[in-house]
């Protein structure tokens, strides 16, 4: 089949990434009778994933810029394989525009953005500029600083705390803490240096105000090349651990009714603004009393998060994207879209929650996952399977539907009781502490609630306060 470039047709897809995305893929791709290509370093040629795809083919060594972020070696196994697109997944060179750039250059579907549009919002600085014309508030924050010199004086008038930011960043990386100009020279190197390995030529940093008892809430939007927009609703990504979220649902709980529609109305424009013709997340904090919200950025991929949208909505967001890769219009106006009670989902790491949630690779000698009323599991894993050093720790997400949210926390706190995973330490243990947390069953948490209180509590090896679950 002759590859069809920016957009037409996919037959089959190279995909250009690992584990459970991987494998949430392959399902979809199922779905729509797309053959699929999986591109796989040595480290994962035994994998799950490399189980269920039509084909595999070996991208390089294990460690990723060996092989998940070799742009090249991605692009020559598509072609080589017959590949009309290449799905990034989430994470590695997802929100990468070079990588767009030469999927297109070699005739090849990009799912995702143009580059154009990556390179828009993925500078952090100027999707606040897009912000502000879209007319959508923003955290005050300086423009690109070159040293720790200049970061100082930026939050000197911005006021602390601060975050010092990377301006490329994206999955909660690059992102350090700042209480006085002190800490700010004593972390501006490392910083730097960081945003380099993390997001190489998007290295550079900028200083933005600190809201430490905000809300993380985040909007679903999907856009066609049409000019029509629709969201998906709010996704509540409060519960973090070092800007990493732990637990996620939708809707998001306790959010005044004005809030929750100027929230959509905000992501809608500003996805409308900068002519955003795919599947992606527009984030937000809303402050406390949730009487202000101000953009934070804008994701344009895929979510880990998503699960807990198409499981309200009914909407498989992963086959949207790649139709709309294809330059098919949207599959639903706004008005067609209905929210069906409350969702939840649990990310599982392998992790040692008690040694500061230090990595555990090794082999899973045990793995029975939950079949409770009402629950998805989507994991890469299985009995025997070897958990490497050289990738990301999640292992599981475990998603809970329900009728409303109490249901979702009681067939949540059932799945986890019920999830059983040896021979490695997992976060199994804390997910349980958290979703029987007093504090999570009325929904006062905040974005430090997790490390201020319920981890502080865990750690200390204090009982879950029992809430009405």
């Amino acid at each position: 089949m002759k590859p069809v470039g920016k957009g037409g047709k996919i037959g089959r897809l190279l995909i250009a990434n690992r584990g459970e995305i991987a494998v949430r893929i392959l399902h979809s791709c199922q779905r729509l009778g797309i053959e699929t290509v999986l591109a796989v370093s040595e480290a994962d040629q035994d994998s799950l994933p490399a189980r269920l795809a039509d084909r595999c083919v070996c991208i390089g060594p294990p460690p990723p810029s060996e092989s998940y972020l070799n742009i090249s070696a991605l692009v020559m196994a598509a072609l080589a394989t017959g590949c009309d697109g290449i799905h990034p997944g989430y994470g590695f060179l997802s929100e990468s525009a070079s990588f767009a750039e030469a999927c297109v250059q070699n005739g090849l579907t990009f799912v995702g953005p143009p580059a154009d549009v990556l390179r828009l919002v993925g500078d952090k600085v100027a999707a606040k500029q897009i912000a502000r014309a879209a007319a959508v508030p923003t955290i005050p924050s300086s423009p690109p600083v070159a040293d720790w010199q200049e970061a100082s004086a930026a939050a000197g008038k911005i006021g602390y705390p601060v975050m010092v930011k990377a301006v490329g960043g994206g999955g909660g990386r690059g992102i350090f803490l700042a209480n006085d100009a002190a800490k700010i020279r004593e972390l501006f190197a490392a910083a730097s240096q960081g945003a380099r390995e993390w997001f190489g030529a998007d290295g550079g940093l900028y200083v933005e105000r600190c809201l430490p008892r905000a809300r993380h809430i985040e909007v679903q939007v999907a856009a066609d090349r049409f000019g029509r927009v629709a969201h998906l609703g709010e996704r509540e990504c409060s519960v973090q651990r070092r800007f990493q979220k732990v637990i996620e649902e939708t809707p998001a709980p306790r959010l005044p009714r004005l809030m929750r529609t100027a929230l959509h109305k905000a992501a809608v424009e500003f996805a409308r603004e900068c002519r955003f013709a795919t599947v992606g997340t527009v984030e937000f904090l809303v402050d406390g009393d949730c009487q202000e919200f101000f953009f934070l950025e804008m994701n344009p991929r895929i979510q880990v998060e998503h699960p807990v949208t198409e499981a309200v909505t009914g909407i498989d967001l992963v086959s949207e994207q790649i139709k709309l890769a294809t330059g098919a219009p949207l599959t639903f106006e706004q008005a067609q879209v209905e929210f069906v009670g409350h969702a939840i989902e649990c990310r599982i790491t392998a992790e040692s929650p008690l040694d500061d949630f230090a990595p555990s690779p090794g082999r899973i000698t045990a793995w029975r996952p939950p079949g409770t009323t009402g629950i998805r599991v989507d994991s890469h894993c299985y009995p025997g399977y070897l958990i490497s050093p050289y990738y990301d720790s999640l292992i599981a997400k475990v998603i809970s539907h329900g009728r409303n949210r109490t249901e979702a926390i009681s067939r949540m706190a059932s799945a986890l009781k019920e999830f059983v995973v040896e021979g490695i330490e997992t976060t199994l243990g804390f997910q349980r502490y958290l979703i029987g947390h007093a504090d999570f069953a009325s929904a006062v948490f905040h974005t430090n609630w997790l490390e201020d209180v319920a981890g502080a509590d865990y750690r200390r090896g204090r009982e879950s306060p029992v809430g009405a679950y």
